[in-house]
């Protein structure tokens, strides 16, 4: 028996090691029961003493307590650990992990300013549910099968004509499905990106964007933005004096800020590539909502010089992961076999279901009240942040986002963790810096949000309490 209980003994340990990192990364929380002895014996073939030794660990580590003839429940965990773990940085709750964290799940009792994507009833009309049987019958055999390098044919044939709509001339093989935006990102950066190199982005910029491009081991600069585009005067010292190859840019509903690039800008901005060489990638996963004649660089480049990125994330649903790639025949192609290499296929059943959704004559009403409401949101939006003295960064008629600062308020970190008690969760600016450790007064709002009577009721109640 002696000898059983030492060799049970590392094993426990590494359960009991499991579970209390499951209980820290908040897969389990405070109150919550673990799954009984029976249930983990089985999940894992231990034997039940193993079991109890893990528990007793959890036990003796204070993480969990048992409750006699109910279960092990887990203990609610000091706050002091967390706050040495991360001495000398900003609040963790506040992080760029934390914001990617809250976008990725949904609180029904909160009210979500920061959020990065439309409510949910402005896309509910685009119902997926009707178009599966659809979907099927269009190769019920291929759906079982790994799909094309490129992505489903038809789709990108589709986009073909919708990017037609907006001025840019493509053909199929231009094209190269990706698992949204992000995946999209990711190809262009493993292709063009060896660690060291410099890259520009927009800053304030997409904050994902930045954790991407610092793993791959790139020298990150960033161009100040403006209400009308890039800083171009920066961006040339830039070019003068760094040499980049890529700039990573969003014309059109620039996240944070919402602004959009001026024609002047972009022809500016253009130019600039032109003689120093320089790659412009455009990211555009607001589309959708914007009018067809919105200014884009890839529209005046005809993707010369440009490398467009969409998606459908936020027009249609985030849980479809479907996004693309547009940019030269050559490059397209080569994009298509490193995609192979790294995923070998997207999700043809995803890519089958967005272009049913496409071709159908739901399609076209459905973007007409999506800007409809966008626009009558960003007038309410811009009427409670003028009402209510706060200083708003651009100011266009269609607009997801608003980046503002509120009076009172010069480090945006302290307003969200006041809002946040009181059920509103905000995206403080210093989160979308390459220099997160500046205190920033600008937050970014989502007009769709901001309109929950519940914005205003917290608001309210953190002033009178100040």
């Amino acid at each position: 028996m002696a000898g059983g209980s030492k060799r049970q003994a590392p094993i426990a340990e590494r359960l009991a090691d499991l579970i209390g990192q499951q209980i820290t990364d908040g897969v389990y929380r405070a109150g919550d029961k673990l799954p009984s002895l029976r249930e983990l014996a089985h999940l894992h073939s231990y034997a039940k003493n193993t079991v109890v030794a893990a528990f007793d660990l959890l036990v003796s580590r204070g993480l969990v307590e048992s409750r006699r003839g109910a279960g092990f429940y887990v203990q609610p965990q000091a706050r002091h650990a967390v706050q040495d773990e991360d001495a000398g940085q900003l609040n963790r709750a506040m992080d760029v992990v934390w914001l990617m964290r809250e976008q990725l799940k949904t609180q029904p009792d909160a009210v979500a300013v920061g959020d990065g994507f439309p409510p949910i009833e402005w896309l509910a009309d685009m119902r997926m549910d009707r178009y599966h049987q659809k979907v099927v019958r269009t190769g019920l055999g291929s759906l079982f099968r790994y799909g094309s390098r490129f992505g489903y044919a038809p789709l990108r044939d589709s986009l073909v004509r919708k990017l037609g709509v907006f001025g840019l001339g493509v053909t199929p093989q231009q094209l190269v499905l990706t698992q949204g935006a992000n995946e999209a990102m990711d190809l262009v950066i493993r292709y063009f990106v060896p660690p060291g190199a410099t890259v520009l982005v927009d800053d304030p910029g997409y904050y994902l964007l930045f954790g991407k491009l610092k793993l791959a081991g790139a020298r990150v600069l960033g161009v100040p933005r403006q209400a009308d585009g890039p800083d171009v005067q920066a961006l040339e010292q830039l070019l003068l004096t760094e040499r980049p190859r890529l700039f990573f840019t969003q014309s059109l509903a620039h996240n944070p800020t919402g602004s959009d690039i001026s024609a002047a800008k972009a022809y500016r901005v253009l130019q600039l590539a032109e003689r120093h060489n320089l790659l412009l990638v455009e990211n555009d996963p607001l589309a959708d909502f914007k009018p067809t004649s919105s200014v884009r660089l890839s529209t005046l480049d005809q993707l010369e010089r440009t490398i467009y990125i969409g998606s459908f994330s936020k027009s249609f649903s985030a849980a479809l992961r479907v996004g693309f790639i547009a940019c030269s025949d050559a490059l397209a192609s080569d994009l298509a076999d490193l995609r192979s290499l790294i995923h070998v296929s997207g999700s043809e059943y995803c890519e089958r279901m967005v272009d049913v959704m496409l071709r159908e004559g739901h399609y076209e009403r459905h973007l007409v009240r999506l800007r409809q409401r966008l626009g009558k949101a960003t007038e309410q939006a811009l009427d409670w942040l003028e009402m209510h003295e706060c200083e708003v960064f651009a100011r266009n008629p269609q607009s997801l986002y608003l980046w503002a600062t509120f009076p009172g308020n010069p480090d945006a970190v302290r307003l969200a963790e006041r809002l946040l008690a009181h059920k509103v969760t905000m995206a403080p600016g210093h989160v979308f810096s390459l220099d997160p450790s500046q205190t920033s007064p600008w937050s970014r709002c989502n007009v769709g949000a901001m309109l929950d009577p519940r914005f205003e009721v917290a608001y309210r109640a953190m002033q009178e309490v100040r």
